[in-house]
């Protein structure tokens, strides 16, 4: 197979030395076609692109920056494939048993995306045949790392790029029904430029300041009247886990076990920026003790996916970090874990999470290629075993959506009817949780439909929401606040049993005088 990009000479960008596409665990070789499209160009997009490397991404480049110098590559031979990133009519010499051609919110060529995002938002993309119109694929990228107008570029055109390998393997895709918004209008680039540089000024400052972000856990007692009876955030009022102030809790996993009962949790140290695996006991009323670390590895640790299985505990915390999905077993309840292999290797698979479903193991995860967003894309693995061996699912990734995609705690069943609680990343990470309920799932098959949406507010004080669990009558979410530094170091202070303001004072002129100079 040979697959040829036409692009935009006038256009032409880093990610287009691309020079093979991985489809079905093979290299497929990539030339490119060259060609020159009518229509204006914003003015001035090359300087604001290099403005947005220097202030945004600190001098490092990225795939939306401008390719100086084009090598000509030698023709491979007529493409079975052409995936046309331009605004030109189809090529009539090309026949290609597939012609593909990306649309963002409608319409075809990097000004479509570019318009979108300088709208305020991250186009919507589909994968069109032009020989029959037919829609291959849609999805809606998350902008987790799309700073400015080049990153918001670079991960549209990552995640368009994501969407072709399943297409050309012939996987059966589950193409999902997102409203298209209308074109944009071209507008001026450079007042969007500049905002968004005044805005990440504005960011580092508030870093300097406060932590960021400070994810807290809540709890409660429920009953009756949990979050999967009701559809929302009422009933009994939520209680927050107390945290030194320098570390933040998120990812909260309740579980019993031998009689206890424990809240697992990421407990993320800001001073290092890495996470390790916490745990506090509940007796009924409350948490009792202190916070225990339960798991630590040289890399960064979250999600602490926790399964019972033949009489064993088991889990499964991400380790996107390490590119791998490992589990752990529990050998001494609640502080003591053993690595007992590896699920999955080389890859980048967010929050784990397993059911059991007609006779078969699933896991769901939120992928990532290396590139673009880290909550847009679903993954799902199924086995006969817990431990194993793991088969991709005949469609995955099975679908792109910062709304429906990343999982959000462990899969419930109400009724006989399987439900699993995503993150919906619509207006940022994290910010809003939706309730779906299953109602396909097998080797080849996968439906589901959000059928509540929580967000935070009056009834949950966090500023975001992005877990939701259950063991018995306990119930833990999570969210964020601004947690300012300075709270954290007088916590310290005052445990550490200095407190006269004239000792508090003479602390805190050091690190600002470190910072002066």
């Amino acid at each position: 197979m040979i697959i040829e990009f036409r692009c935009d000479r006038a256009q032409a960008r880093l990610w287009m030395r691309r020079e093979t596409l991985r489809v079905s665990d093979q290299d497929i070789p990539v030339q490119i076609a060259w060609t020159t499209t009518p229509g204006p160009r914003p003015a001035g997009l090359d300087m604001l692109f290099e403005l947005e490397r220097i202030v945004l991404r600190r001098g490092k480049a990225g795939d939306a920056d401008r390719l100086k110098a084009i090598a000509e590559r030698p023709r491979l031979g007529n493409p079975d494939v052409v995936v046309d990133f331009t605004t030109a009519a189809r090529d009539p010499n090309r026949s290609a048993r597939l012609y593909l051609r990306p649309r963002f919110n409608g319409q075809a060529g990097e000004a479509a995306a570019l318009a979108a995002i300088l709208a305020g938002d991250l186009p919507v993309i589909e994968i069109v045949n032009e020989l029959d119109g037919a829609v291959m694929d849609r999805g809606h990228p998350s902008a987790e790392i799309a700073a400015g107008l080049s990153g918001g570029l670079e991960t549209v055109m990552a995640r368009t790029l994501s969407m072709l390998p399943p297409i050309l393997s012939g996987a059966p895709r589950l193409v999902p029904q997102l409203a298209v918004p209308a074109a944009s209008a071209p507008r001026n680039p450079a007042p969007f430029v500049l905002r968004g540089v005044a805005t990440s000024i504005a960011k580092e400052i508030y870093r300097l300041c406060c932590y960021a972000p400070h994810w807290h856990v809540g709890w409660r007692y429920a009953d009756n009247a949990d979050v999967w009876r009701t559809g929302d955030l009422s009933g009994p009022a939520w209680n927050v886990l107390g945290d030194p102030g320098n570390h933040f809790y998120a990812d909260p996993v309740p579980v019993k076990w031998q009689g206890r009962t424990f809240v697992f949790f990421e407990d993320l140290d800001h001073r290092t920026g890495k996470g390790i695996i916490s745990a506090i006991e509940f007796d009924g009323k409350g948490p009792v003790g202190t916070v225990l670390p339960v798991l630590e590895e040289p890399w960064h640790l979250s999600y602490p996916f926790l399964i019972e299985n033949n009489g064993e505990l088991w889990m499964i915390p991400e380790s996107t970090a390490h590119r791998d999905v490992p589990i752990y077993k529990c050998v001494r309840f609640p502080d003591k874990w053993e690595r007992q292999g590896t699920l999955l290797s080389g890859l980048e698979l967010a929050d784990a999470t397993i059911t059991q479903h007609d006779g078969l193991y699933y896991m769901f995860g939120a992928w990532r290629d290396g590139t673009g967003g880290y909550s847009d894309t679903l993954a799902i693995y199924y086995a006969e075993q817990l431990l194993g061996p793991w088969r991709p699912h005949a469609s995955n990734p099975i679908l792109m959506d910062r709304a429906t995609t990343r999982p959000a705690g462990n899969f419930v069943t109400i009724n006989g009817k399987l439900w699993r609680p995503v993150q919906d990343c619509t207006n940022g990470y994290g910010a809003a949780l939706g309730l779906a309920e299953v109602l396909e799932l097998s080797p080849t098959t996968y439906r589901q439909a959000v059928r509540h949406l929580l967000k935070p507010g009056p009834l949950w004080t966090g500023r975001k929401l992005h877990t939701l669990n259950r063991c018995g009558r306990l119930e833990v979410v999570d969210g964020s606040r601004v947690q300012p530094k300075t709270t954290a170091l007088l916590n310290s202070l005052r445990s550490s049993g200095r407190s006269s303001p004239r000792e508090w004072q003479g602390t805190l002129a050091k690190p600002i005088a470190r910072r002066l100079h």
